[in-house]
């Protein structure tokens, strides 16, 4: 039977240290999951094991033999398979040349064998169950599907321990069922399992043990079976959250519409109509694919539209690009963090400033001083932990990537804030602050949309809950009054 070792794995980053002495053991043929906050260091033991860090200290043992991987290659070729919360692929290319990306079968000639390389694709793909083809490009697949084909990617390499750091973050709930199918055959063949997730519910359902991790440290491991939610979260933040929602201060006072949206269409949309009030949050559930992120889009001037009527403060408006929307007042905190939300090689100032460039400038010219003062008031508002104001923020955890993205729009003074799954990929503790932040922007006035595929969030943060299923609104709801098992209902229902 294989075996992972870690024996006192330490990290540091200038001004921070990631990982102190951690050690645990994970066995083939069981799941691991590796449960902590943002920034606990999960990701960077994950990147040490691929050969994309090197440790500052310690050692890890696979199968009894001490490694030191030099790149993610070598990672590869030992057995180490990665699939990290951002995905990792070419666009450009086919699902299976991604797929086969380090192995692509050519001919006698050294030719790509097109042929073998897509039947050798499209047998993985079957086994997935996926309606996808391997010819397709991967930048033409959904965030859902294109996250399945990394794990495709993995699956194929018949690896002795395949990590996955939040791989259900974009997938559908029948997708999910099939990603746990995979999992399982993997634990049959013996492989080495660690599961990175904030979602209890599937670490109950998929897991054996429970690695928890709290600010680089081992804090506990834990047989799945012997533990509860409510333990877990308190090892993971070390105090009781008890009610997220119950717990929120709320804005009361909701003021006349701010937005208002009248049959709007266009290929992925059809016929949406809704009002947004000053001060509430708008809730917006449905299944992937429902047309929640291409209705905002539309909104928001990314995509085009050619029908229908769109009011800001009573006033009619068709934005040709974000730019436009910005500066009338609308922002969008993308679901693609990675990709869309953030300048990964810039620093948090420059990511805070980014939408607001004309309160840190005078004239042409940028003000450092101006800049540097909106930065650290806005780190310290939004609590985001940061070395300084100079980190590149592609280095921080995912939930201090959010807050810096809300800290930017905050800046920015809109009046119609729209946050597409808002908590992907984020702890529970982070969770909890994002949520009275967007309660704190609600308060302010400001008209708050959510985006979120987690029920218990769109039930216990929103004011008003609307539901969309292929590109339309199938029902409105009111959340003190409905359950998940309602939502689900309008989430499928076909309009006539």
């Amino acid at each position: 039977m294989s075996s992972l070792e870690f024996r006192d794995i330490s990290k540091i980053f200038p001004g921070v240290r990631a990982l102190d002495r951690i050690s645990f053991q994970a066995n083939g043929g069981e799941v691991v999951a590796m449960l902590g906050e943002n920034g606990a260091g999960k990701s960077t033991l994950l990147k040490i094991l691929n050969g994309d860090y090197k440790a500052d200290g310690g050692q890890y043992l696979l199968d009894g033999e001490e490694k030191h991987f030099r790149s993610p290659l070598e990672a590869i070729e030992a057995g180490i398979s990665i699939i990290y919360q951002e995905r990792q692929f070419v666009p450009y290319l086919s699902v299976a040349e991604n797929i086969f990306m380090e192995d692509i079968p050519v001919n006698r000639l050294g030719f790509i064998d097109f042929r073998e390389l897509n039947r050798k694709a499209q047998e993985i793909i079957d086994v997935f169950q996926i309606p996808i083809r391997a010819e397709t490009q991967i930048r033409d697949l959904s965030v859902a599907h294109q996250q399945m084909v990394e794990i495709m990617k993995a699956y194929r390499r018949n690896p002795k321990v395949i990590a996955f750091d939040e791989p259900t973050a974009s997938l559908s709930d029948a997708e999910i069922d099939t990603l746990f199918t995979i999992i399982r055959k993997l634990k049959e063949q013996g492989i080495i399992i660690l599961y990175v997730s904030h979602r209890m519910k599937e670490i109950f359902r998929i897991t054996d043990q429970v690695v928890v991790i709290k600010d680089g440290r081992f804090v506990a491991q834990l047989a799945t079976k012997d533990t509860t939610e409510s333990e877990l979260i308190k090892l993971m933040v070390g105090r009781d959250l008890g009610n997220v929602y119950g717990e929120l201060d709320r804005n009361t006072q909701m003021g006349d519409v701010i937005l208002e949206v009248k049959h709007l269409r266009n290929p992925w949309v059809h016929d949406v109509s809704f009002q947004l009030h000053r001060g509430e949050i708008l809730g917006f559930a449905g299944l992937v694919g429902a047309g929640r992120t291409e209705t905002m889009r539309a909104i928001f001037g990314a995509d085009a539209w050619k029908e229908g009527e769109i009011l800001l403060d009573n006033q009619s408006v068709h934005f040709r690009s974000p730019r436009e929307a910005i500066r009338a007042g609308i922002g969008l905190a993308t679901e693609d963090r990675k990709d869309q939300g953030i300048f990964a090689i810039r620093s948090v100032m420059d990511n805070i400033n980014v939408a607001s460039m004309e309160k840190v400038s005078k004239g042409q010219w940028l003000v450092p001083s101006k800049e540097r003062e909106t930065a650290l008031e806005a780190i310290q508002d939004f609590r985001i932990k940061t070395p300084d104001e100079e980190k590149h923020i592609g280095e921080l955890s995912g939930g201090n990537q959010q807050k810096v993205i809300l800290a930017r729009w905050l800046a920015a003074d809109p009046k119609v804030l729209i946050l597409d799954e808002p908590t992907k990929g984020i702890d529970v503790g982070a969770k909890a602050e994002i949520y009275q932040m967007a309660c704190d922007l609600a308060k302010r006035g400001i008209g708050v949309i959510v985006i979120s595929s987690e029920l218990p969030e769109i039930i216990g943060l929103s004011d008003r809950i609307l539901v969309m299923h292929n590109g339309r609104i199938t029902g409105e709801l009111n959340p003190k009054e409905t359950t998940e098992a309602e939502i689900l209902g309008y989430a499928m229902k076909e309009t006539q």
